[in-house]
């Protein structure tokens, strides 16, 4: 068979021209692989956050109806890209086929791997839905997907269970952004710090600021207080809705001493929270938008709207060795690790 385009554009059915992730459809015929492609019999999709509660919101939470809309999504667009949120979210299963152009890469038939590459632009064609996870937005299936050459991918590790990979490996790009940008001394806030990304944020941020900083936690219901509490992973731990950002405001500032936070990471699933993230921070300061939920447009109006004169940086879940900060949280804490297990291996 040919060569594909490194990056999946020979996939793009409409519009032409649209790299994979923009495209409205894409070609998820797996009878057919490119000799640089990569065959994956999927076992379990972690759909996006934002993603999956949008999905189960318009359900009503009725199991029945989220099959049935991501059946629908994937038939009709050749991947698994909500049409509201536009995010997708990762998948696990067993590597079926390499192409002949790929055969140097450390990988067999047979490996278990996990998608470092979102759902939204990954060919994939479901057969049947076998069980939906909603507490864990998790998905059993029998389906097929196609990495592309450029595609990234991180062999399941041997000293974990699967579902705790899969769970931490969902949301790699937080902590591993969350390690690049905190610093010694910083004060960070942390919307959404009782969800996978916000534990582990509020993790490796305690880890960075060092005993001269300050981590802030916002929860939306008290059940995380004591997670968090026990993990002595916060310095404070803040109740409170992120989409009231004077509240969030009032709070944060109670927390830290009178004074905005150097940093706010925004890991919460819904819409409507730009400007509790940057209304908190110092001018010059960083807002991580982490969140698929976010909207480009309320986050740069909202700003210019207050006079903040802020960093705002949109949350790619792609960093340099991002799977194995990530994995290595789990391995150099057993507490946190234990968390995990008991929330998400399942």
């Amino acid at each position: 068979m040919a060569l594909g385009n490194k990056y999946g554009t020979h996939r793009v059915i409409e519009p032409v021209g649209a790299m994979p992730q923009t495209a409205q459809k894409i070609n998820n015929d797996m009878a057919v692989i490119y000799d640089n492609e990569i065959l994956v019999d999927v076992i379990a999709l972690n759909i996006d956050s934002a993603s999956f509660t949008q999905i189960e919101d318009e359900a009503k939470g009725d199991i029945e109806k989220i099959k049935a809309t991501i059946m629908g999504i994937v038939a009709s667009r050749g991947k698994q890209q909500n049409p509201v949120t536009g995010s997708g979210g990762m998948l696990i299963g067993k590597v079926a086929k390499i192409g002949s152009a790929l055969k140097d890469r450390d990988l067999k038939v047979g490996d278990k791997i996990a998608s470092l590459v979102s759902l939204s632009l990954t060919p994939l064609k479901i057969s049947k839905i076998l069980k939906v996870h909603p507490e864990i937005d998790r998905v059993e299936v029998e389906a097929q997907a196609i990495l592309f050459e450029s595609g990234i991918y991180a062999k399941l590790p041997k000293d974990m269970d699967e579902g705790l990979a899969l769970a931490a490996l969902d949301v790699a790009g937080a902590p591993a952004q969350t390690a690049k940008l905190v610093k010694p001394g910083d004060s960070v806030l942390i919307l959404g710090a009782g969800g996978k990304s916000g534990l582990m944020c509020c993790y490796e941020a305690m880890k960075r600021v060092g005993p001269t900083g300050r981590v802030i936690a916002v929860i939306h219901s008290e059940r995380s207080r004591k997670v968090i509490s026990d993990l002595k992973i916060a310095h404070d731990i803040i109740q409170a809705d992120a989409t009231k950002p004077l509240d969030v405001l009032e709070a944060t500032l109670k927390a830290n001493g009178g004074k905005e936070v150097d940093i706010c990471i925004n890991c919460v699933n819904i819409q409507g929270t730009e400007m509790s993230s940057i209304l908190p921070v110092r001018d010059d300061g960083i807002v991580y938008f982490f969140s698929m939920a976010t909207s480009f447009t309320r986050a740069a109006l909202g700003a210019e709207g207050i006079g903040k004169d802020v960093q705002m940086i949109i949350g790619n879940g792609y960093t340099k060795d991002h799977a194995e900060i990530t994995l290595w949280e789990l391995r150099e804490n057993a507490q946190l690790r234990k968390v995990f297990e008991e929330l998400y291996v399942k």
